[in-house]
């Protein structure tokens, strides 16, 4: 009976300790979980919030684009470049408090960094990068203003593209020097940018 007393005793013990480290381990781990899925949450709630601000520029240059008499089909380039200024003509208007940070906001642009960092050290992604670095003259660009014509449209690196969210149609991410600049293509026009986006 003593015996049978003392085994119940070394088994309580040992249960007792063995659900210890089992609360013990999930203490130590539920927390870092738990960082991780806010973390994770918060970046897709970042992202959705960037959508939502693309989402809406389309639509504002949708109703710029219905607002116009229709194009007759033409493959003059003096037809194509009157039908594209009036196009930004009509943007600019229905933008015309736009600023820097109105699409890539702050929480936005930081992300979009963090995102980026891994990328530009690949040797392949820096030669393409490389190309599209500006003349020696400083580079001036402005909302809803012209894409610099004096810069070449260097497509962006396919990791780079995988590792930030897909745009719509006639939507690209190009750089200038270290600046990631939001570009209509349709309109030529740069929609947004993050200044100094890669190191």
């Amino acid at each position: 009976m003593y015996e049978t007393v003392v085994r119940e005793k070394t088994t309580v013990r040992s249960t007792v300790s063995t659900s210890a480290a089992l609360v013990l381990a999930l203490a130590i781990a539920f927390p870092a979980a738990t960082r991780a899925h806010k973390r994770v949450n918060h970046q897709a709630q970042v992202i959705a919030d960037f959508k939502a601000r693309v989402d809406q520029y389309v639509a504002l240059r949708k109703k710029a684009d219905d607002s116009a008499p229709p194009l007759k089909k033409t493959e003059d380039p003096r037809d194509i470049r009157e039908a594209q200024q009036g196009l930004v003509e009509r943007i600019g208007a229905a933008r015309s408090g736009a600023k820097q940070g109105d699409i890539f906001t702050p929480e936005i642009s930081t992300l979009f960094k963090r995102l980026l960092r891994p990328q530009v050290h690949d040797k392949g992604t820096k030669a393409i990068l490389k190309e599209d670095k500006p003349n020696p003259e400083t580079v001036s660009f402005k909302i809803n203003g012209p894409y610099p014509d004096k810069q070449p449209l260097v497509t962006s690196p396919p990791n780079i593209l995988a590792a930030l969210p897909p745009l719509p149609k006639d939507l690209e991410y190009r750089f200038v020097d270290k600046h990631l600049i939001l570009h209509d293509s349709r309109a030529n026009t740069i929609i947004d940018y993050i200044p100094n986006a890669i190191p």
